[in-house]
């Protein structure tokens, strides 16, 4: 079935519509303040095949891992019948790190003899705890997935319409705050549910046909526009080198190498000559490092490309097996997830800059400084964890200075507003301001990052810090200077100050305060 131009683009933005609802489905109907204020969680809509045909704007390492993930998380799972869902966190299987719990569902609509599969639709969020050895299930040095938390492999949460009850008790068993888990988990749920009614609308308005011919246009659209973009670009092969500043079990760099080669059809990205698989918690499974490399190609080639499996059709990403940035079971991988992905980004723009320098902005702040406090909240008695990645400086721009305060590249977060994680939380903060030093100095400066200081407040706490570009700064682009490092101290109760290493854990005291002060972007062209 041929889909006209119309057609294709009512289609096209109806899908990201309903998507984009999921979300807000999701964030309205959360629990926790790390989903229903933060948002830190995506939704996307599959086809039949498992192939990405639309998302919402939501976490980018989400979306572009999960569109890699889908067809291992289904070869596991197996047919799914109607009402069945799928929960998913194992990192091997399609899962990113743990406390991103993925739930699937498949899409039937009403045939002429049967109900027809037509798609899939996915909800990933991160939980602010799913068990391990810390609050949070971040823990700054594990050196195995199993110190991380549960892992949950495919299996149906939800078996024709009915919520398999052990299986959500299993998972409530082994995490710190169970009632949370479940309303986000309830939340994952409702989002799904409105995407299949929706989908189901579209359906009975075009015809299952003519959604599932709209879903193969969507895709072959994307596939054009890319192509018609790649080869407007100069051909050849391009090299660059970053590197994360430790994997936190050793004060030893961990290099990313890539070599890009553009052709007028092609664009291959390969990472031969990458740090090989660490101890530490640093390693990302390939879907995460290919998500950073997609979101990267998105900025090169245009920013309005629908984002889809149709892009990746004229990509190819080379990844070598077993090294960072292909973990293998039973690796440490939290940080791979914010970590090691920022510093894939950071790479390919890097490369990119010397294929578009018009185009592509200095270093940003290159980490996602999560921070993660749980303990005993004396106010309830209840275990409780809080759960933030903090924004930074973005790095100078071809056309303007990086903006100060901003969550880059992939992640896409808001922050938790003052006033709901003080009612949330045991916790009070002392600072949020932007830092007093400025970015990288340039034609066009680096964004100042920001300095956020938490008091423990009448209680002992655990405190998991995953954070990078400590000792290596975000760099600057042709003749701008460096941005300025990252910095994490400690203020203990006489008074001392403590430096604390980008990655780690540590007990803090009732009113002793945590300062993380986030990285400054670099320069853009010389001063």
């Amino acid at each position: 079935m041929i889909v006209d131009p119309i057609t294709l683009e009512v289609l096209r933005n109806a899908l990201e519509a309903v998507a984009q609802e999921m979300g807000a489905v999701l964030k309205l109907t959360a629990f926790s303040p790390n989903i229903k204020e933060r948002m830190d969680a995506s939704t996307a809509i599959f086809d039949a095949r498992a192939q990405l045909v639309a998302q919402a704007e939501h976490v980018p390492v989400h979306l572009g891992a999960m569109m890699r993930a889908m067809p291992a998380i289904l070869a596991r799972s197996g047919p799914l019948d109607p009402g069945d869902v799928i929960v998913v966190n194992d990192p091997f299987v399609g899962g990113a790190h743990l406390p991103d719990i993925t739930l699937v569902a498949p899409v039937h609509v009403r045939g002429d003899v049967d109900d027809r599969l037509v798609g899939y639709l996915a909800c990933r969020a991160h939980h602010s705890d799913v068990g391990g050895m810390e609050p949070g299930s971040m823990p700054g040095r594990s050196t195995e997935v199993f110190q991380e938390g549960l892992i949950i492999p495919p299996v149906r949460l939800v078996r024709a319409g009915t919520e398999q009850a052990d299986v959500m008790a299993l998972i409530l068993a082994n995490v710190r705050t169970p009632e949370e888990r479940r309303g986000d988990l309830n939340a994952q749920l409702a989002s799904l549910r409105v995407g299949a009614r929706r989908l189901a609308e579209l359906a009975g308005r075009y015809g299952a046909d003519a959604l599932v011919a709209g879903f193969d246009a969507i895709l072959d659209y994307s596939e054009r526009r890319m192509r018609r973009r790649l080869a407007e670009l100069p051909p050849g092969t391009y090299v660059a080198e970053d590197c994360l500043d430790d994997d936190g079990t050793s004060d030893e760099p961990v290099p990313i190498r890539l070599s890009v080669t553009v052709t007028p059809e092609r664009l291959v990205l390969d990472f031969s000559g990458t740090a090989s698989q660490r101890a530490g918690n640093v390693n990302a499974v390939a879907p995460m490092a290919q998500s950073a490399a997609f979101f990267a190609v998105k900025v090169l080639t245009d920013p309005t490309l629908p984002p889809n499996a149709g892009v990746l059709r004229a990509i190819e990403i080379r990844i070598p097996e077993g090294s960072v940035l292909d973990a293998q079971a039973p690796a440490a991988v939290c940080a791979g997830n914010t970590e090691t992905t920022q510093r894939v980004c950071d790479t390919v723009l890097r490369a990119f800059a010397q294929v578009a320098p018009d185009r592509i902005p200095a270093a940003s702040q290159g980490t996602m400084n999560l921070i993660g406090i749980g303990g005993r909240d004396p106010r309830t008695g209840r275990s409780y964890t809080y759960i933030e990645t903090i924004c930074g400086g973005q790095g100078g721009r071809p056309r303007g200075p990086g903006m100060d305060a901003v969550q880059v590249n992939m992640t896409n977060t808001l922050n938790t507003p003052v006033e709901s994680l003080e009612i949330a939380y045991p916790l009070r903060v002392e600072r949020y301001e932007l830092r007093g030093e400025p970015g990288g100095r340039g034609r066009h400066p680096g964004g100042r990052g920001v300095v956020r200081a938490l008091r423990v407040l009448d209680h002992e706490a655990r405190v998991s810090l995953q954070t990078d570009r400590r000792r290596h700064a975000p760099y600057g682009l042709h003749g701008g200077e460096d941005g300025k490092p990252g910095l994490n101290r400690l203020v203990e109760r006489d008074g001392t100050v403590r430096i604390l290493p980008g990655k780690g854990s540590y007990s803090v005291g009732a009113d002793e305060v945590v300062i993380v002060e986030t990285p400054c972007g670099g320069g853009w062209g010389a001063p």
